[in-house]
Formats: structure tokens, C-alpha cells, sequence
């Protein structure tokens, strides 16, 4: 491989920020002067991707989110479209963020350009058709779920490579529940129930509230538990903020047992006894600690409606698909209320409902492998690149 060689990689959610950032830095293990350029996230500016298209503008969710910032897509489109041509990348690793990527990859593929795909984006789930996208516009799919690769095969698509997943090896706990809950005052004697209501300001809003009404329901029959809402990176601590201000006087009443925590998200998730958890990332990392949970969600009813009729799979959650069963339940948009979080999360706190699903996870973990696939991921790319000179 030429020293020089030349990479576009394309992210534009902070989870795939993080992803990104560990592949560039393994791609440099096996070839230090590489060059990295495209769409890049803070973390990815850190590795030393120059930042095109600064994405962090471009993490939206929701159809009609996306339909509002269109003018911001179309100018990043037009940017990395003009950067491919002009500068000429020996590849372009696009991740995940399909309504994106997959749009940006016809236009590469009419440049020449070699395009593989790292972390699929989820047609097993919903708009299935974009399976011939794929065929047509992607030299190399790299999948971190083990279901993938023969779904992929069923589809006609053989290009298609599992490297296990990259969370495998990188979630797990910086301190025992003893020392996170002297650092957070709690009291590790009585029970914990974490909330992460997810990172963006669309879902928090959604999600939270009804968090917190169960929370209110389980401390007047329980007053012993303790709740911890997990703040993701950004601006989600001030979103959680004014939620919490604007809520009732019984939310307000949970002030001295409600902790927000902000960086500390696999401790605080290790030490609960249970969870409540927006569907997406944050249900596997969940699995991999071994905490039982619930997944729910909840979104617009203008984004329920449109997407619905698209999605055809049989569960939402990531760590249910990859156990091919549902271990955790599952409360979506009308299904998730106050009550039907509170009636779950009490069930999980028995004790032998929380061990059977602590055996069920650990099982279901067990199937992502024992990390190291940033590398593999890495080697394949530039095996590729190799293979057509």
C-alpha cells in the first residue's frame, strides 16, 4: 500500500463519531501516514479527520426533523461531493446514517471512487428495498451485528464482512456500585433504577417525562428506591434540566432520591438494579453490563405515523434482535405510559425475574465476540484497497 494513501470517511451521529475515531486510529496502526478527510464529529477531529463538513450540524432524527434541515444535507452533499473530486480518495468508509450515506454513495461510485460501509445501516429493520443501493453502489459492507451477514446473503449481497462489534470489549464499569454510589451519594443498600432517556433533544423530550411520572408512582409505594437519570454527552444535561424544572410537584418531590449523572454512564448503568432505556446504542451497551431493563420509546406522532408502515422486524430493541428473542420488554409510542414503565420496572426488581434476565444478557453478549473489531475492520479495508491497486 502507497503511504500517501488517501481516505473519505463520512459520519454523522456522535455514535458513529465514536466509531469512526477507533477505526481511523487502527487504519494508522497498519499505515501511519494516512490521510483522512469527509464529515467528521468532534471525536473524529480528534483522531485527525479534517473536517469537510463538520456533522455534528447533521445528527437530526425524525422525518420531518430532517425535512427542516435539508438546506444543511444538501450544502454538506455538495461539499463532499466537491472534496471527492477534487482530492481523489483511495476510498470512502461511510458510517452508518443511511438517508445520508447511501445517497452520497451513488454519486462517489459515478466518480470511481471504491466505497465500503462500516456498521450497516439497518434495512433488516425497515425500507428493505435500499438492499439494491447496496448491490449497485457498495464495494464492501462491514457489519458489527452477527444476524447481518446472512440476512445480507438472503438478500443477494456477498460483499459482506461480520467483524464483530467494537462495544464487546469497551463497555464495562470504571468502579464498583460501593464507590460510584459514595461518589453520587447513594446508598448501594437500596435499590437503583437508572433512566436514560437518549441524547437528543427530540427524544428526551418525548421520553423523559413519562420517565419521570414513573419514577413519582414507584417512590409512593417504594420511597426506599433511588432513581439516576443517565445524561448523554452535549446538550442533554440542559435538556434534562429544564424537564425536571417544568415538572410537577410530585417529580419535584423526588429531588433528594433523583440524581443526574453526566460522563459516567456504564458506572451508573453497572450499579443499577434495573433500567429504563431509549430504544438505539444504548440497549446494547445495557446488555453488555448485565442490567435488566426495558426498552420504550417515543416519538412524534407525524414520525409514528410515517415510519410505522416501513419498519418490519420483530423487535426494537438491538440487544432482543440479537438474542432472537425478546429478553427485554418492549414499550413503543401508545404503549409507553407511566403506568406500564412502573408495572415493568417493579417486575424487574424482583429478584428472580432480575437474575433470569442477568443469565439471559450475559448469554446474548456472549455473541458479539471479545472485541477487536475496529481492527478487523481496518485490515479488511485496506485489503481491499490492495486487491485493486
Amino acid at each position: 500500500m502507497r503511504s500517501n494513501t488517501k481516505f473519505m470517511i463520512v459520519s454523522g451521529e456522535a455514535s458513529g463519531d465514536g466509531h469512526a475515531a477507533k477505526l481511523v486510529r487502527a487504519i494508522r496502526e497498519f499505515a501511519p501516514e494516512s490521510e483522512f478527510f469527509g464529515a467528521a464529529g468532534p471525536k473524529m477531529r480528534e483522531a485527525g479527520v479534517e473536517a469537510v463538513v463538520v456533522s455534528d450540524e447533521l445528527s437530526v432524527v425524525g422525518l420531518a426533523e430532517i425535512g427542516m434541515a435539508l438546506p444543511v444535507f444538501l450544502r454538506a452533499m455538495r461539499d463532499l461531493r466537491s472534496a471527492a473530486k477534487q482530492r481523489r480518495p483511495d476510498v470512502a468508509i461511510l458510517i452508518d446514517f443511511p438517508e445520508f450515506n447511501l445517497k452520497l454513495a451513488k454519486s462517489l461510485k459515478k466518480q470511481g471512487v471504491k466505497v465500503v460501509y462500516y456498521i450497516s445501516p439497518q434495512l433488516w429493520a425497515w425500507r428493505k428495498y435500499r438492499v439494491s443501493a447496496v448491490k449497485k453502489y457498495i464495494d464492501l459492507m462491514i457489519t458489527i451485528l452477527p444476524f447481518e451477514k446472512a440476512w445480507y446473503a438472503d438478500h443477494g449481497v456477498d460483499h459482506v464482512e461480520y467483524v464483530g462489534n467494537p462495544l464487546a470489549s469497551e463497555v464495562y464499569p470504571s468502579v464498583e456500585r460501593t464507590e460510584f454510589c459514595r461518589a453520587n451519594g447513594l446508598d448501594p443498600m437500596f435499590p437503583i433504577i437508572a433512566l436514560l432517556p437518549g441524547s437528543r433533544q427530540t427524544e428526551i423530550v418525548k421520553i423523559l417525562p413519562n420517565m419521570l411520572d414513573a419514577a413519582a408512582r414507584i417512590a409512593s409505594h417504594r420511597p426506599e428506591i433511588q432513581f439516576l437519570i443517565v445524561a448523554a454527552q452535549g446538550n442533554a444535561r440542559k435538556d434534562i434540566d429544564d424537564i425536571i424544572r417544568s415538572s410537577s410537584s410530585e417529580i419535584l418531590k423526588l429531588e433528594k432520591r433523583l440524581k443526574i449523572v453526566e460522563n459516567q454512564t456504564y458506572d451508573a448503568v453497572s450499579s443499577a438494579d434495573a433500567a429504563a432505556v431509549a430504544s438505539g446504542t444504548a440497549t446494547l451497551e445495557t446488555g453488555l453490563l448485565g442490567t435488566p431493563m426495558t426498552i420504550v420509546y417515543k416519538t412524534s406522532s407525524l414520525n409514528y405515523f410515517l415510519g410505522r408502515p416501513l419498519i418490519d422486524v420483530e423487535h426494537y430493541g438491538l440487544i432482543n434482535l440479537i438474542a432472537q428473542e425478546r429478553i427485554a420488554s418492549e414499550l413503543i409510542q401508545a404503549d409507553f405510559t407511566p403506568e406500564t414503565l412502573a408495572d415493568e420496572l417493579f417486575r424487574l426488581l424482583e429478584p428472580s425475574v432480575n437474575q433470569a434476565m442477568r443469565k439471559k444478557l450475559s448469554e446474548t453478549a456472549a455473541k458479539l465476540g471479545q472485541g477487536g473489531a475496529s481492527m478487523r475492520a481496518a485490515e479488511a479495508i485496506l485489503k481491499l484497497i490492495d486487491s485493486t491497486g
